[in-house]
């Protein structure tokens, strides 16, 4: 019943931001107007949820800068809280099947945020380039998760290469997020929305200049992969 609840009113505060997000992305080109909103939103909704969000590594960000923010991911509630927690203008790269929700999705699709379609690899790459546009043209930094869909078990799954071509490309740094607590929170699969804490932690900026071939690219998937793993055991 209270999850029901707490859901319902997720569902009004969403539409609402919906709403206000697709007018301020009509009257602001530049996107200032839509970040501010995409603070206030995930706040909302993490207030109506009763979850709590604790922050470390923050000094590892230079807030002004771009880069690929790299996270972990096993809740729906990850989104939320990284769209909350990340200090800097923010993008993600989603897929395309969200883009079909009324209002939400249509303001996913018309903002700054990057559409993929996982089943097709050429609209794949569109995509990253897409991806590096942003940044380069708007400088927003870029959200991605590695492991390309939620875990079931809470621990790392292996990583895809994606993000850290975009990385490599674009020539920004990646920082490795690593984010905990919000398996219990919001478990795959379910819609039982539980109080809690989420732990989210920033670890230093990777250059990714120096990552010239695909063994390179591999190389810092790993390192990543390792860093995020590591920080987990020791929230845990």
């Amino acid at each position: 019943m209270i999850t029901s609840i707490k859901i319902f009113f997720i569902v009004i505060h969403t539409f609402i931001c919906s709403i206000l997000a697709l007018i301020f992305i009509a009257i602001d080109r530049t996107f200032t107007l839509y970040h501010y909103l995409a603070k206030y939103f995930p706040l909302g909704v993490l207030v109506i949820s009763g979850v709590r969000v604790k922050i470390s590594g923050l000094e590892n960000i230079d807030r002004k800068a771009v880069y690929v923010f790299a996270s972990n991911h096993s809740s729906q509630i990850d989104i939320t809280a990284l769209q909350w927690g990340v200090p800097n203008r923010m993008s993600m790269i989603f897929k395309k099947e969200l883009a079909r929700i009324p209002f939400f999705g249509w303001q996913l699709y018309l903002g700054p945020y990057v559409v993929v379609d996982r089943k097709d690899p050429q609209a794949a790459m569109k995509s990253l380039q897409r991806a590096k546009w942003i940044m380069d043209k708007k400088k927003i930094s870029i959200l991605v998760f590695p492991e390309g869909t939620r875990s079931k078990t809470g621990e790392v799954q292996s990583f895809k290469r994606g993000a850290f071509y975009l990385a490599a490309h674009s020539g920004y740094p990646i920082v490795p997020i690593t984010i905990n607590g919000t398996d219990k929170i919001l478990p795959k699969g379910t819609f039982k929305l539980k109080r809690g804490t989420i732990y989210l932690h920033f670890d230093k900026p990777i250059p990714t200049d120096n990552i010239k071939s695909k063994p390179d690219e591999i190389a810092l998937m790993e390192k990543v992969r390792e860093i995020i793993i590591s920080n987990q055991k020791e929230i845990n």
